[in-house]
């Protein structure tokens, strides 16, 4: 869940911001926590502590309603309801959101269901809900080594169709301006991002480079490469001092469970 935390900060000041430059520095006054972060603290509370992910997710958003860069026009729409339905989303959101799940169980079929679940209340069209179960699944396989880093790209291909571009291309598409907003392109961009990488830091700095949504491509490249790397522990202490006190409430409770699984 750090991973993503750290990614969604980093790359927070890029999103409708100057464009990226290589040596960028990661963490600013100007970089903070987004939607993306609060989404993911939400989906660690609901599971965590066995609440309905909808009612969760919509308890926490309105608790923030004016992060950094807001919410998406939909999403927004969704938290300002009373009565919050699904709206067939396959916006990148499902799968930011996604990564705690694959850590607080420890069985693939629950991973995979937990992670429909947690898209559900939004991102009910079967693309956004692909995206949670891929990132999701990814995460468990690496951390319990189940797969090596060599096998995620036809993993991706085989099990969840997704073709994943070149970082040429990636970036490519970023010096366009172009927003990738959809899971069908955020997801393998940010699979991609990870395997390029060389350490945690590499594949934020990687992620963000690639512009377009930043925040949500780091987020899940992040996610990723907590997985599989280790995460140096200034960056857990900086990224922490960006967040308030009940979300760390919620990151202390999670990690105080995985010491318990661990």
């Amino acid at each position: 869940m750090l991973g993503a935390i750290i990614g969604d900060i980093v790359g927070s000041r890029f999103e409708f911001g100057e464009a990226p430059e290589p040596g960028f520095k990661l963490f600013t006054p100007e970089c903070n926590y987004t939607d993306d972060t609060i989404c993911t603290i939400a989906v660690a509370d609901a599971a965590l502590n066995g609440k309905d992910y909808g009612e969760t997710l919509h308890e926490w958003c309105r608790r923030y309603p004016s992060p950094m860069g807001g919410y998406g026009g939909r999403f927004h729409d969704w938290v300002l309801s009373d009565h919050p339905q699904p709206y067939n989303s396959f916006g990148n959101g499902s799968a930011m959101r996604v990564s705690p799940v694959a850590w607080l169980f420890d069985n693939i079929d629950d991973v995979q269901e937990q992670a429909r679940l947690s898209a559900m209340p939004t991102h009910n069209h079967p693309e956004g809900i692909k995206g949670a179960e891929c990132i999701a699944t990814l995460i468990y396989w690496l951390r319990t080594t189940r797969i090596t880093r060599h096998q995620v790209e036809k993993k991706a291909a085989t099990v969840w169709g997704y073709e994943l571009p070149s970082l040429h291309d990636i970036y490519k598409i970023g010096a366009e301006n172009h927003f990738d907003g959809t899971c069908m392109e955020t997801v393998p961009m940010a699979i991609r991002c990870f395997l390029e990488s060389q350490n945690f830091e590499d594949a934020i700095r990687i992620a963000v480079l690639a512009d377009g949504d930043t925040d949500t491509k780091a987020d899940i490249t992040g996610a990723l490469a907590e997985a599989f790397y280790e995460i140096p522990e200034e960056f857990v202490k900086t990224a922490l001092e960006y967040l308030p006190n009940d979300m760390l409430e919620v990151i202390a409770q999670y990690y105080e469970h995985l010491k318990k699984l661990f």
